[in-house]
């Protein structure tokens, strides 16, 4: 499996769990993609947030993704309701 296609994977997964949670664990993609290796699912996450397609989210001990304006997403719906 090469990187586009890794990425490609983490993208799906990523519109997919923005139904329900607006941000995952490294852990949770290398979950989804089990055929690709662990490094290979870290170095396309770095890449589509370096390309915009996905925002990084650390609290110093834990890090996070997110489809970009996620978070302004669910807020907005929340006060909406």
């Amino acid at each position: 499996m090469d990187i586009e296609e890794v990425k490609q994977k983490i993208l799906e997964f990523m519109e997919k769990k923005a139904k329900s949670k607006s941000k995952v664990y490294l852990k949770d993609m290398q979950r989804a993609i089990p055929d690709a290796k662990p490094m290979l699912i870290k170095k396309a996450a770095n890449e589509l947030v370096r390309e915009g397609k996905l925002e990084y989210f650390s609290t110093g001990s834990t890090v996070m993704y997110s489809l970009p304006g996620q978070d302004i997403e669910k807020g907005m719906k929340s006060e909406e309701e």
